[in-house]
């Protein structure tokens, strides 16, 4: 089973990050404020002006750290990793899978089932838990469960990319309606992305960069190429697969906590700022909760529906990978998506 690990996020602006023995030094204004053991960690994120030494770059490459640097509010920007690991002989077979439409429709159709499982799930609850709120959220739930029947029926794939972006918009026309918390400025009127609109959007958006870093580093740990995908269409400089099983953990993971972060109010509105550009800032108090909330998230323990074990959140997205380039070398009939019980 993958141990858990944790991941360093660096927001101070002008930090300077490097290698003392086997920990990472962080110094701020020439001081020194912490040591982590580079062995606890599995990746550090770093947000805008934050450096770091070649020497601390290539011990991180060369023990599965992934590094991935963020502009100050979010914006991937860039990303170190050492050599490819794992058998190429996975990663050929992952490319043949990608270019034949069977394989490509049987493993896009798991993450989207999932995708729109474990988001009907999330409506169902807010529904049970907040029963005034039933009557909205009813017609998305039964929308959704037609996109399952639709989507477990399709055998291609662009079929299922149009009902998976169905779903979708069933999905966020109702997510308004989990948000409880009494905050005219959380209210959520769609999806908007580069740049996010309003403050709901921008918690959206942050935490989906943090779930993909997370993915990503997932997927280079068990050998798979993370811009080979299979729902996700390639695009120079888009990690396709990461995307992709990114898909089932969206609603489990990142929405379910910013609808946490909203509804207990541990994030308030006079914590963003809109732009001129239209785009919605997010303060560096904010941003720090969310990474706090984040990591706390990761720490909890379910029981995974597959292999019926006990697991912390934070590793989901690695067993999945395994799961994934299991399937792909043979050992598994059928990739086992993660659907949230």
């Amino acid at each position: 089973m993958k141990k858990h690990l944790n991941t360093l996020f660096v927001t101070s602006q002008g930090t300077w990050l490097s290698k003392d023995g086997e920990t990472v030094s962080v110094r701020i204004d020439g001081e020194t404020r912490l040591r982590v053991p580079i062995h606890l960690l599995e990746g550090i994120v770093c947000f805008g002006n934050v450096t770091m030494s070649p020497f601390l770059m290539a011990h991180c490459a060369g023990n599965g750290v992934g590094i991935s640097f963020l502009s100050e509010n979010g914006r991937f920007l860039a990303r170190v990793e050492g050599p490819v690991s794992g058998n190429v002989l996975l990663r050929r077979t992952q490319f043949r899978w990608a270019d034949g439409s069977v394989k490509t429709a049987e493993l896009a159709r798991a993450f989207v089932l999932a995708k729109v499982a474990n988001g009907r799930l999330v409506l169902q609850r807010a529904a049970r838990d907040h029963p005034e709120k039933a009557p909205d959220l009813e017609p998305a739930i039964e929308a959704m469960a037609r996109s399952l029947s639709d989507v477990d029926g399709a055998d291609c794939v662009d079929s299922i990319r149009g009902l998976e972006g169905d779903a979708a918009r069933s999905y966020f026309g109702a997510f308004d309606h989990l948000i409880v918390a009494e905050e005219p400025d959380f209210r959520f009127r769609g999806r908007s992305r580069r740049p996010p609109r309003d403050p709901t959007n921008a918690l959206l958006s942050f935490v989906y960069t943090l779930l993909l870093h997370d993915v990503r580093s997932a997927l280079e740990a068990v050998g798979l190429d993370p811009q080979v995908g299979f729902l996700h269409r390639d695009r120079p400089g888009r990690p396709g697969l990461a995307l992709d099983l990114m898909e089932e953990l969206r609603a489990f993971l990142a929405d379910r906590l910013v609808l946490s972060l909203i509804n207990r109010r541990q994030v308030k509105a006079t914590g963003f700022e809109l732009r001129e550009t239209g785009g919605t800032w997010m303060a560096d108090e904010t941003r720090k909760t969310v990474l706090v909330a984040y990591q706390e998230r990761k720490k909890e323990e379910i029981r995974h529906p597959f292999l019926d074990e006990r697991c912390t959140v934070g590793a989901i997205p690695h067993i999945q990978a395994l799961l994934l380039a299991r399937t792909i070398r043979g050992d598994l009939d059928t990739y086992p998506p993660f659907f949230w019980r």
